[in-house]
């Protein structure tokens, strides 16, 4: 249970770096150009809006800015909070609580929270053990545990009334405000820095788990050496051929991250523009269309939570799996 509060609090820090580059000067060239184009082009805007462009950034909000720092005489900076870390702080401060509150009084019979606690926890660990054997889930469980969990609840935080929609706009000439510009909660998986960062955690736990099974030469063996024990002139002959074949297999490993980390972002990010987009549908009904889609961004979240565990796992098991021992796996 420690490890998995660690590890929220390794995804929670990781989440406040910025993974790409700072957005800052982006904005100001932004205003610039803006200004340069004049007020021709902002009329074209504000009329572009009023008549329903309503579609959320890519780019997490910024809330406050600290910075630039010196450090070593080098500036460091802005520290910028964003909409979506302050969900991402939000989901692990209250899950950490939770396991704390969970696990203060162990009993020997579970109740309440305990009971659920465990329930999850016991379901999750049989599940992978059948998937990726005895053995390694015992070195691994704590991550995958800890990445369903997170992915999970922060998903569904996403979707409280409130996430999303309290915030910052323009209103209109008649003074309502129908679109929130700067909310001040969003999904924090909507953001591709978090989902970056947690794919590449996992890129350091895989290289981790990978050599302290197969060893580094073991590993390397295991990325180009020649698979089914072949014998004799058929050995030599497939030598060029699996070295090849572990040259695909490294890129394939280095884009691990990446594909990770968009199909998470994507789904998430697509699922808050259709619930924007259903709920300026019909702005009478703006409260009963979006519901079917607020019930289907449920499942999703699962799903994606799901189909980020099993990814991981089973690319740790393809590592550290060996085939004589490969029957033990199954």
């Amino acid at each position: 249970m420690r490890c998995l509060i660690l590890t929220l609090g390794v995804f929670t820090v990781l989440s406040a770096g910025k993974v790409f580059a700072e957005e800052a000067p982006l904005r100001e060239k932004a205003k610039t150009a803006i200004k340069a184009e004049g007020e021709k082009v902002k009329e074209a805007a504000v009329v572009e809006k009023e008549e329903g462009e309503h579609s959320l950034p890519q780019a997490a909000p910024h809330l406050a800015e600290f910075g630039p720092f010196k450090v070593g005489g080098m500036n460091v900076g802005p520290f910028v909070i964003t909409s979506s870390m302050v969900v991402t702080w939000v989901v692990a401060l209250g899950l950490i609580l939770f396991s704390q509150i969970a696990t203060r009084n162990i009993q020997q019979v579970p109740k309440g929270a305990q009971n659920f606690l465990e329930w999850i926890v016991e379901g999750l660990y049989n599940f992978l053990e059948t998937i990726i054997g005895a053995e390694l889930v015992k070195k691994t469980f704590w991550f995958f545990a800890t990445i369903f969990i997170f992915i999970l609840a922060t998903n569904w935080f996403g979707l409280v009334p409130g996430v999303g929609s309290v915030g910052w706009g323009h209103p209109d000439a008649s003074g309502g405000l129908h679109h929130i510009e700067i909310p001040v909660l969003r999904g924090a998986h909507a953001d591709l820095n978090m989902t970056f960062a947690m794919s590449l955690i996992f890129f350091a736990c895989w290289l981790y788990w990978a050599i302290s099974v197969n060893g580094i030469i073991g590993f390397f063996v295991h990325l180009f050496g020649p698979q089914g024990n072949p014998t004799g002139f058929l050995k030599v002959i497939m030598i060029p051929v699996f070295l090849i074949v572990g040259v695909l297999e490294v890129v394939s490993i280095l884009f691990r991250p990446v594909s990770l980390s968009f199909r998470l972002y994507g789904n998430i990010f697509a699922g808050e523009n259709i619930l924007e987009s259903m709920s300026h549908l019909v702005p009478a009904l703006s409260w009963l269309i979006p519901l079917p889609f607020y019930f289907m961004e449920l499942l999703v979240g699962l799903v994606q939570a799901l189909v980020f565990m099993l990814l991981t796992a089973v690319f740790t098991l393809l590592i550290c799996k060996h085939d004589e021992g490969s029957g033990s796996h199954h």
